[in-house]
């Protein structure tokens, strides 16, 4: 099996054995740089130049973002997919069936970030049409971080919310057997002067890719982000990734789990029920490419001028009001959704750079050798 993402990672076993973290562990990597790595290993693989754009533009927003689990470090998964033939570029997402609010899309089995714009810019369609649009697709695949599509309403004034489904990581509450994925939610809303709450989560404690990000710089884990193969919380990344899990947001039963776990169903029926795609345990397995993911996703926009008058004036009293609370630590104001992702990109634009781990850019580097392009340029 083509599997880039297996032998990186014996590799960064090794490299981690005396790592120390400090600043000469990090590289930077200008943002176009980056992004135009991404596109030309997808480019190397056959995909049609609008879904390698539409894909690295995509992953780049999400390392620019600071969600390093879903930008560079998924860019190998969508080579092979596309790769081995499981995913396709030579295609386009298409309506199968239409209401004025509604809309449900058929997504051709091409890449995640193309399905996605394509249902979101109809859900923003709807919404500037009639007050709201509520799309969902089936025949999807991973389409990287959810506020990349919920954040699209934010150019119209509307408020934009996207869902997902994903390959069976998460063990429910009481439950010995994986059976749902992170299922990510994300919600996007305008307050004034292009501020905004954007709020983009896993309904597990972490995303998957956090923990193969820990992993990768051979750090311990929380004992609430995940369980070992039998099911039991465990400190080591290793033991999540080779056989264990997830656990849902909230951790164990004793800490609220089961809401995790609720919120984790919810987002399965709005996905992979709603639109007829795969569900829950029949997914395919995460990082294997034995056929069609068929995820299912959901993206739906809505435009305040329906509802009642000053969205963004109240909205943006709201998140001044948080942001100027007494924090309990001086040194951590208290933040609303969106601000952390906010201080990050702008960090990046100070040093003109995206700071990656010295084990991500040897694994852009292996990846860019076996593909037989060019590596992006890095400076410390």
């Amino acid at each position: 099996m083509f599997c880039f993402r297996s032998r990186f990672f014996l590799k960064s076993r090794n490299l981690n054995r005396n790592l120390t973290l400090n600043s000469q562990d990090y590289y930077l990597i200008r943002k176009n740089d980056m992004q135009d790595f991404m596109e030309r290993c997808m480019l190397a693989v056959g995909t049609k130049r609008s879904h390698a754009q539409s894909l690295a533009k995509c992953l780049i927003d999400a390392d620019y973002r600071g969600h390093f689990s879903h930008g560079l470090n998924r860019l190998d998964m969508y080579v092979r997919d596309i790769k081995v033939g499981t995913t396709f570029s030579d295609r386009e997402p298409q309506i199968v069936k239409e209401s004025g609010a509604t809309g449900l899309v058929d997504g051709n089995n091409v890449l995640g970030p193309v399905v996605g714009n394509f249902c979101m810019q109809l859900a923003i369609r709807k919404a500037k049409q009639i007050g709201i649009g509520f799309v969902v697709a089936h025949r999807s695949n991973h389409y990287g971080i959810a506020a990349h599509y919920s954040m699209q309403a934010l150019a119209e004034k509307l408020i934009g919310l996207s869902f997902t489904n994903t390959s069976p990581l998460i063990y429910p509450t009481r439950s010995k057997q994986r059976t749902f994925g992170t299922n990510p939610l994300s919600i996007a809303a305008p307050g004034k002067d292009k501020d905004a709450f954007v709020l983009d989560m896993a309904t597990s404690t972490v995303a998957f890719g956090k923990v193969e990000i820990c992993n990768l710089k051979g750090e311990k884990i929380p004992s609430s982000w995940g369980a070992d193969n039998n099911g039991k919380p465990t400190c080591d990344p290793e033991k999540i990734i080779n056989g264990g899990g997830l656990l849902p947001l909230g951790g164990s039963e004793e800490s609220s789990g089961y809401k995790g776990y609720g919120l984790n169903v919810m987002v399965e029926i709005l996905c992979g029920i709603l639109s007829g795609s795969l569900y829950g345990p029949h997914i395919r397995t995460w990082q294997t490419s034995s056929g069609e993911a068929d995820l299912g996703q959901c993206f739906i926009a809505i435009n305040p001028a329906n509802f009642a008058d000053n969205f963004e004036d109240r909205l943006q009293d709201l998140m001044d009001y948080c942001r100027n609370m007494t924090s309990i630590d001086e040194d951590k104001p208290v933040m609303v959704a969106g601000d952390p992702e906010k201080k990050h990109m702008e960090l990046c634009d100070e040093r003109d750079g995206i700071s990656y781990h010295v084990n991500q850019v040897k694994y852009a580097e292996n990846l860019a050798h076996e593909l037989n392009i060019k590596a992006p340029p890095k400076r410390l």
